[in-house]
């Protein structure tokens, strides 16, 4: 499986969340096709970002700060750029801020999602949509294996809630408006996301950084807890085949999708501070025991539906992504250019893709 490079030349692309550090890694991919990126978000949430890093505005068609709870801008910005493939990334993404802010975290992601679809209706251009949910909507048994697309939904937490609820939406979409409209809609359920340029609150990676780069000793939350680790590039292929699969009117890829890590490659939460405290010997830290928000202890993704209808496999390993992400804050800590050291590590990414298909024949 590779992505189509020419099939993006010329798309016109609604990218919510593009300010964001996924939606941020999509627009710079889909861009260099040649796809035109029409971007609608809040202004980036952290300061610095991948957005300003790699001075992405300059690779847009169309740069747009809106909330999608304004339905009526939402509404206005879809109708007027007619696009053909929509990727819905924006949210609310922290498990711990919907906690603290739980109708937030709902309107946004739940009510926003609605906005944006009724949009979607009245447009009458869109041919495709991937709304990107999360591995958190499955209602977590916290059982040792992997969750497949056919489990039931759920969520402890807000935040994971408002997920399953995002998906649940999507379905009843697809088949009340979206299927007689010719209208294709997938959600796609990616692993816990890592690589170059997340600054984001809460979240272990850019914590480690934060503490290497000030020198502060890092706190360690839930050190015992397993997730399924991969680098952005990995979902976000997955969700660039899948809408060209869909924009090619493929209904039976109009479905919920599993995007994860080979099983070996869900590791606890104290393995990947042990790994990166390798490399950078002078980071030290401490594990936090007091008692957290609830999340779930163990989580895994079963992905065997991409790898067989979508032939889709991820291409780093663990180590590998950690030492991608490693390089690229080391390159923006010395000043690099970040848009083409971002666009060197697509490149590489592409080229694993290339090697993995010359090797299937």
């Amino acid at each position: 499986m590779a992505v189509n490079r020419s099939f993006w030349s010329g798309k016109r692309v609604f990218l919510t969340g593009h300010t964001g550090f996924k939606g941020g890694w999509l627009t710079l991919w889909l861009s260099e096709m040649g796809a035109k990126i029409y971007g609608y978000a809040l202004k980036p949430p952290t300061k610095p970002n991948f957005f300003y890093a790699t001075k992405l505005e300059n690779y847009l068609t169309r740069h747009e700060i809106g909330d999608l709870r304004n339905a009526e801008k939402l509404t206005t910005s879809v109708c007027s750029i007619k696009p053909e493939i929509i990727f819905h990334l924006a949210s609310q993404p922290i498990v711990r801020q919907s906690y603290i802010d739980p109708v937030e975290t709902y309107s946004v992601n739940v009510l926003g999602t609605v906005n944006l679809f009724q949009a979607v209706r009245k447009a009458g251009s869109v041919k495709a949509i991937v709304n990107v949910t999360s591995d958190k909507c499955y209602e977590n048994r916290e059982w040792v294996w992997p969750y497949r697309e056919n489990e039931p939904m759920g969520g402890f937490d807000p935040y994971s809630s408002s997920k399953a609820c995002s998906e649940l939406l999507t379905a009843a979409y697809r088949r009340s408006f979206f299927h007689q409209q010719g209208i294709q809609v997938a959600s796609a359920r990616a692993g816990n996301v890592i690589g170059g340029g997340d600054w984001a609150i809460d979240r272990l990676i850019p914590d480690f950084f934060r503490a290497f780069e000030a020198g502060h000793r890092l706190t360690v939350r839930s050190p015992y807890s397993i997730r399924p680790w991969q680098h952005v590039l990995e979902p976000l292929c997955g969700y660039i085949v899948l809408a060209e699969a869909l924009y090619n009117d493929c209904q039976d890829m109009a479905e919920g999708w599993n995007f994860g890590p080979d099983e070996d490659d869900a590791r606890s939460v104290s393995w990947i501070v042990d790994y990166l405290g390798r490399k950078y010997p002078d980071t030290s830290w401490v594990y936090d025991t007091t008692l957290q928000p609830h999340e779930a202890a163990v989580l895994k993704l079963d992905t065997s539906k991409a790898k067989s209808k979508l032939k889709w496999y991820p291409r780093w390993n663990l180590t590998q992504a950690l030492d991608m992400t490693s390089d690229w804050y080391l390159a923006w800590k010395n000043n690099q250019n970040m848009h083409r050291a971002s666009l060197q590590q697509i490149q590489t990414y592409e080229a694993s893709l290339a090697r993995h298909d010359d090797a299937a024949f």
